[in-house]
Formats: structure tokens, sequence, C-alpha cells
């Protein structure tokens, strides 16, 4: 039985792991979401982190045992375990992608066309749940410096992102027809990102090849996320944004006479 001093360190373990995915998940909602909030399905993406959270605890648990439990025993004793092989590598992924792809395939969401929408609000809560396990793991084994608090930050700042990224490509490919390239794409994808935040968890050296590719991706995000939305949504933020330049551009109404005309103009009046 564990003792009541266990028990509070395993709640403020949590905490912690929790509250770094949680406001991962914030920020990554924030700007590609924010930027045309109003404009697409809003419900429908709420609704796909609701699920998100589900399926990623799911997934982020599986993925702990199958994966990175053999991964860090490897790490320990510098032999590799049978458990970990390539085909457990794309299995876990790929169960988890299918199970996503269900998910942007319901009606609500395909009646819509708001796949990459759902998508991004998909992978955000999918990668929280990821970045909570890895943290929970991260501050479990020990914190000794301050490269171990920049992994716990930047794990619980990227994870989110990272999934979103590839759960709104995959439903940017949905959206176009192309279903099967959709879930072997987003396969790879996020069997590759997976291993390299894995691999992040014991060296910072990953997060060169983590952030760049991120930050790169970001414009396309945003193109994939904007054509998700309806076309009536467009033509609304296209009259808004154009209504917001003519305010800007609008001149001020000032008095350009000279002042001596001005001062004579109020003395006649008076």
């Amino acid at each position: 039985m564990a003792s009541g001093h266990d028990v509070v360190n395993e709640f403020i373990t949590f905490q912690i792991a929790a509250v770094c995915g949680l406001i991962g998940m914030t920020l990554g909602w924030r700007g590609v979401m924010t930027k045309y909030s109003g404009f697409y399905d809003l419900p429908t993406a709420w609704n796909q982190v609701f699920w998100g959270i589900l399926l990623g605890g799911a997934f982020a648990s599986y993925a702990d045992s199958s994966l990175f439990l053999p991964y860090y025993e490897a790490w320990l004793t510098g032999e590799r375990t049978p458990e970990l092989n390539a085909i457990r590598l794309f299995l876990v992924p790929l169960i988890a992608t299918i199970g996503m792809h269900f998910l942007l395939r319901r009606k609500r969401v395909r009646k819509g066309g708001s796949q990459a929408t759902s998508g991004w609000a998909l992978g955000l809560a999918v990668g929280g749940m990821l970045s909570i396990v890895l943290i929970t793991r991260k501050v479990q084994s020990g914190i000794d410096g301050v490269v171990d608090v920049a992994t716990i930050v930047l794990i619980g700042f990227f994870a989110p992102r990272v999934e979103a990224v590839i759960t709104a490509f995959h439903g940017t490919l949905m959206l176009r027809g192309k279903r099967w390239g959709a879930i072997f794409r987003a396969t790879f994808w996020r069997a590759a990102s997976l291993t390299m935040f894995y691999f992040a968890w014991f060296s910072p050296l990953a997060w060169v090849f983590i952030i760049p590719p991120i930050l790169l991706a970001q414009d396309s995000a945003e193109k994939w996320v904007w054509d998700s939305v309806p076309k009536e949504g467009r033509r609304r933020w296209r009259r808004m944004q154009a209504d917001k330049r003519r305010e800007k551009l609008a001149p001020a109404r000032v008095d350009h006479r000279p002042s001596s005309v001005i001062i004579s103009a109020k003395t006649s009046e008076e």
C-alpha cells in the first residue's frame, strides 16, 4: 500500500505535468485557431478536443508502456530489448491514426468540410495527453538542472503543436479525397515525432530536429485551416479585413488652414 507521502508526490507530479500540457494546448490553440475564430465550425472543433483527450490518453499510455519503457531500458542498459522494434514503432501510431481518421470522418465534420480545423483541435488534445505522460516520467526520474526544466517546458509546448500539425495535415488530405494517403502519411510523421520526443527526453540535441520543421510548417498550417473555413465565412473574413484596412487608411480630419486664418475666423465669430 502506497504511503501518504508517495501519494502526495504522485499528485504533485501529475499536477505539474497536467499544467504544462494544458498550457501547451492553450498556446497551440492561439494563433492558428483564434485568427479565424467565428468563421469556422467552432462547436465541432471543441467536440474533437473532448474525443482527443480520450483517444490521446489511451494512445499516450499504450505508447508509454510498449515503446517508451523499452526505449528507456535500452538507454540505461545499452542493450536493445526485444520489445523495441520497427513493427511496433509503426503499429502503435497506426492504430492511433486510424482512430483519429474515424473521428475526422464523422458526419458533422464532413458536412462542414472542417477536417483541418477539427484535426488541429483533435491533435492538440492528443499531443497534450502525450506531453503529460512524458513530463510525468521526467519529473518522476528527477530534475537535475536547467536542461531538465527546459526539456519539460519544450515538451509541454511542442508536443501538442506537433500533433496538431500532423492531424490538421491528415484532415486536409481527407478534404482533398486522399484518405489512404492521409492515414499512411500521418502514421509516418506520428512515428517520427514520437521517436524524436523520446530522444528529446534523454538528449537536448533532438530539439534541433523538432523545432525548425514545426516553425516552417506554421504557414502551411494556417493555409490548411483557411481551406477548412466555409466559403461564406471566407467572404465575411475578407470583408472584415478590408473594413479594418480602410479604417487604418482613412485620413484624419485635421484642419490644415494657417493659424492666422483660424484666429481671424474665431474673432469674426465672436
